[in-house]
């Protein structure tokens, strides 16, 4: 039997609980933001928040409340967050109830939780994997050995990316426990509607991964076998999944209500963790009276913690602005961009050499994606001797998991390593944009800056040499309105190795487009994007464009130049396309999507009156076209044309037939034909 002194503080914290969740239905229109309670849960909850120490992570679902109690969170604090107070400590008012981050001395760490069912499972397990790494490279600054707890509600096991992060924490055999509690309903679907087996069942097919059912609504078994479980991991190293049955006794959501679906209330009464924990204590010889006065005590902290809640600030208007982004070191440029002497190098290797100073500096940086390691070094050879270098632990293959590759940075990021992880191709990114939205673009502005995420992105794209649908396509416009991430899209080697080092020095998740076109300047006219490779300490800060082409004076007097606003494969088309107008095009190469240099974008429209936006994506609802619409507006007085947008024929894919392909893509001659049109030759 667990200790009294344990048994009692659960009980009083299981008490407050109760209350709390009585006074937040007691007080509908004061507690107007969507919430849960962990009301049934939490006998698990308080053995899972009580034996975590400072050194572990855990990420906690949205019924967790009970957790963050055992943790040692008050009432209030919670409270703050339900009313979405200024001093909300997890998100300043910005986030729901129950979903926490928190970073605190004397506390586990909490990273950024969304509300997207089974999303933290990926996260997690990049903390874990992490958490690993720094382990096996001496590089743990925590004495105690750190344990990851991810959490979940049984319908959440049924989301793809449960089992990527499951598949992931078993291959590699991380520090991690799956806790998974099941109340057999997901919203008002029943167990049977929504799955052929439990997680418990379903984790077997999980090769190495321990599994263990308790009884989720008796506090003594819970607290003894998770605390078995976490000593395990804790010494052995190797993932658990815990299945905890539990009751449902609150409502799913304060906006999806019990009495209007559930069938099974009564039943579900009987597993009161409340009303077991109390009966053991009196067979402990608790009094009744003792365990009255801990009731009342509980239900005077609720209904203070409440009122002082209610009374507090609200946030500050200007408070909605802050956190985006965190700041980044990186305000100027820097280092010698074509030292003397060097011959010119293709983007490819630039690309590669900018990677390996990285991993050789930085011993928490590391590289992972498909194909990357010693084997093949990258599709594009863009990895190539890296793993061969710095070994297995530090540059390796993953599985086919975009979603694990993009979202577990988040956790590495939280873990305190620096991850560099590739896409393979532009195409086949969508399966990874679920956790750039809902978890890498968020985490800073949601924590309050408590959790920025680290993370570079490597994305070849772009179409050239017949490479046909999903593996030819530019979906820049389709990132570009998330708020939270920053894009870079280099033309050249020179700017390759400049962002990439500003984009690992960013504390902030950064997405690298690397056009494949341009790789090996194998595509006529794409010579440019070679370059004498950079110093070692070159670095260009994200939102500042370059002039790649200036235009004659004389040209811009008479009123017979235009500027080219554009980015990638477009900056080599423009420039070729120049040559049949000697003097009368200026080439602004953005590098960087966002932020963008919009003061040196302006100046240029402004300069010469006349302005193309070319891009290689098709224009319909493209960013191009939004660039157009924001030069419009601002330039509207300087502007002697239209803005023309040239990019790629509005069709679904770019097709595999080499002579279709070149239809649909701009190209030098149609840039030359926009180039015409608008100087009215």
């Amino acid at each position: 039997m667990t200790d009294k002194n344990i048994l009692l503080k659960a009980y009083a914290s299981m008490c407050t609980s109760k209350r709390m969740a009585e006074i937040y239905d007691e007080n509908k229109q004061i507690c107007r933001y969507v919430h849960s309670t962990s009301r049934g849960h939490e006998a698990i909850q308080l053995a899972v928040g009580m034996q975590l120490k400072e050194c572990d992570f855990i990420s906690p679902y949205y019924r967790d409340e009970s957790i963050l109690l055992g943790m040692g969170l008050t009432p209030y604090e919670l409270m703050l967050q339900l009313l979405t107070k200024k001093d909300d400590p997890f998100s300043g008012g910005r986030t729901y109830y129950g979903h926490p981050s928190l970073k605190r001395d004397g506390f586990p760490k909490i990273p950024h939780q969304s509300s997207a069912t089974g999303m933290q499972a990926i996260p997690a397990t990049g903390i874990a994997h992490g958490i690993q790494y720094l382990e096996n490279a001496g590089l743990l600054k925590s004495e105690d050995k750190p344990v990851v707890v991810c959490s979940l509600g049984d319908g959440s096991v049924t989301e793809g990316e449960v089992s990527e992060a499951l598949q992931m924490a078993v291959l590699k055999m991380l520090p991690i426990i799956y806790l998974v509690q099941d109340n057999e309903w997901g919203i008002s679907a029943y167990k049977d509607e929504m799955r052929a087996m439990d997680a418990y069942e379903f984790a077997a097919g999980f090769k190495g991964l321990k599994r263990l059912r308790i009884d989720g609504s008796d506090f003594n078994e819970s607290y003894n076998k998770f605390g078995d479980m976490l000593n395990y991991v804790r010494t052995k190293r190797k993932p658990v999944l815990i299945h905890a049955g539990v009751s449902l006794l609150g409502h799913h959501t304060s906006g999806v209500r019990k009495e209007w679906y559930r069938h099974d209330l009564d039943e579900h009464v009987k597993g009161d963790p409340v009303l077991k924990l109390r009966s053991v204590l009196l067979k402990q010889n608790v009094t009744e009276d003792e365990l009255i006065e801990i009731e009342n005590n509980s239900v005077i902290i609720a209904e203070e913690s409440f009122s002082k809640a209610v009374a507090a600030e609200e946030p500050d208007p200007e408070s909605l602005i802050l956190h985006e982004f965190s700041p980044t070191p990186v305000t100027e440029e820097s280092g010698v961009r074509a030292p003397e002497g060097r011959e010119p190098l293709m983007m490819v290797d630039s690309a590669l050499h900018a990677v390996r100073e990285i991993l050789e500096k930085h011993p928490e940086a590391i590289l992972y994606g498909q194909d990357v390691g010693k084997r093949l070094g990258g599709v594009f050879r863009e990895a190539a001797t890296l793993a061969q270098r710095f070994g297995d632990d530090r540059v390796f293959n993953t599985p086919i998991q975009e979603a694990y590759i993009v979202g577990s940075t988040a956790g590495m990021s939280a873990a305190g390593v620096r991850p560099i992880v590739e896409i393979q191709f532009a195409d086949y990114a969508w399966a990874g944009i679920n956790q750039l939205v809902v978890e890498l673009s968020k985490s800073c502005y949601l924590t309050m800056g408590k959790y920025p995420i680290s993370s570079v992105i490597r994305i070849p794209c772009g179409a050239y040499g017949a490479g046909g649908p999903y593996h030819s396509d530019c979906i820049e416009s389709s990132l570009l309105p998330v708020r939270g991430i920053k894009i870079a899209f280099p033309s050249n080697a020179a700017d390759m190795k400049g962002l990439m080092k500003s984009a690992f020095y960013d504390p902030n998740p950064v997405i690298m487009f690397e056009h494949k076109g341009l790789y090996w300047s194998k595509v006529p006219g794409t010579e440019a994007a070679k370059c004498p490779e950079p110093s070692e300490d070159y670095i260009i800060p994200f939102g500042k464009g370059r002039i790649f082409q200036f235009a004659d004076k004389e040209k811009i007097n008479s009123g017979e130049s235009l500027t080219v606003i554009t980015y990638g494969m477009g900056v080599h088309w423009a420039l070729n396309a120049s040559k049949n107008f000697p003097g009368s095009v200026e080439i602004l190469d953005l590098r960087t999507l966002n932020p963008i240099d919009e003061d040196m974008m302006y100046e240029s429209v402004n300069r010469h009156g006349k302005c193309i936006v070319l891009t290689e994506e098709k224009v319909l609802n493209s960013f191009a076209e939004s660039l157009a619409g924001r030069i419009s507006k601002n330039c509207f007085q300087y502007l002697d044309a239209p803005v023309e947008v040239i990019g790629s024929v509005n069709m679904p894919a770019v097709p595999l037939n080499s002579g279709l392909e070149a239809i649909m893509l701009p190209g030098i001659n149609k840039v030359s034909d926009a180039i015409e049109n608008v100087l009215g030759y």
